[in-house]
């Protein structure tokens, strides 16, 4: 006879390793509370993408990799780390373990739940960016400048990432062109003069129409959004930086209040409208920063354990 295995209790289950999850298993293991945290990959997430950060309090420059190897040895030293374990479903009951959480290698109880499952990068929905996706089309300058070396590539967007992500490729020693829908870059005027100083070239009030090639990526079409004409640019690679999508499927499953773009709504406790329910970083409205995602998993990790005293 088959024994039944017995699920695993927990008071808190942090969804999700970026920055956000890990500051809150921290707060949440110093607390006293049985913390387990699960990532449906390495710790970090995107979060391990980014070159170089200049404006994380305590560092002049670090990477996000590096930072979120620091992150992660404190955090594991308060609660459990479950890296390359989806969760797949959660849920709800009336029980003194409240919920389910349900993954792709078992099964855990919970108190409460955190939502740290960040977002992804958004595509362009351009003609050819399937096709050529790793063979020249990137999401990640960390992971693929190397290759790019001496040659034309473009950067897409016009925000803090994709400007920190063509400087990183410029000193790589690729001829980078930042392409931009609108007619002024959104990011930090810091970042727009470290631009202009390093002579990075710009093409405004463009968009990617189209991306060319045989085996990889050769040009790409490029339509200005004030006159309607196509051209057609000789390029070797298309970095992407245009924004991230939500994680908020489970979210979904919880019932959980989302506004019109998909991210959680959450209030100043990061609490959500279900009970227990908290949710942090880049999945919530609010400012898309490390440093954010941070301080919110603090306050979701406080909320909880009062929360838990109290009830």
């Amino acid at each position: 006879m088959n024994e039944v295995k017995k699920m695993e209790n927990y008071d808190i289950i942090i969804i999700g390793a970026g920055p956000g999850g890990l500051t809150a298993g921290i707060y949440a293991g110093r607390q006293g509370t049985k913390t387990l945290i699960i990532d449906r990959d390495l710790a970090g997430g995107i979060g391990r993408e980014v070159p170089e950060m200049e404006n994380y309090p305590g560092f002049d420059n670090i990477s996000g990799l590096e930072l979120i190897e620091k992150m992660k040895a404190q955090a594991t030293k308060n609660c459990e780390l479950h890296e390359m374990e989806e969760v797949t479903e959660i849920i709800k009951t009336d029980e003194e373990y409240r919920f389910t959480v349900k993954t792709a290698k078992d099964s855990y109880k919970s108190k409460s739940v955190i939502l740290a499952t960040g977002s992804s990068h958004r595509h362009l929905d351009a003609m050819g960016e399937e096709e050529f996706k790793g063979k020249g089309v990137s999401y990640c300058a960390t992971c693929d400048g190397f290759f790019f070396s001496g040659r034309d590539i473009i950067m897409v967007g016009g925000g803090n990432s994709a400007l920190q992500e063509a400087l990183y490729l410029k000193n790589l020693g690729a001829n980078v062109t930042i392409v931009h829908r609108r007619d002024e870059f959104r990011a930090q005027k810091h970042l727009q003069n470290q631009i202009k100083q390093a002579g990075i070239p710009t093409i405004l009030n463009a968009t990617v129409e189209e991306i060319k090639g045989d085996m990889l990526v050769e040009s790409v079409v490029l339509k200005d959004t004030q006159t309607g004409n196509l051209t057609e640019n000789p390029v070797n690679g298309v970095f992407i930086s245009v924004g991230y999508i939500p994680h908020s499927e489970l979210a979904k499953q919880l019932e959980i209040d989302l506004d019109e773009t998909g991210h959680i709504i959450i209030d100043k406790q990061q609490k959500t409208n279900v009970k227990y329910v908290y949710a942090i970083g880049d999945v919530c409205v609010g400012l898309k920063q490390w440093v954010v995602a941070c301080g919110e998993g603090a306050v979701a990790a406080t909320s909880a354990f009062e929360d838990l005293q109290n009830q």
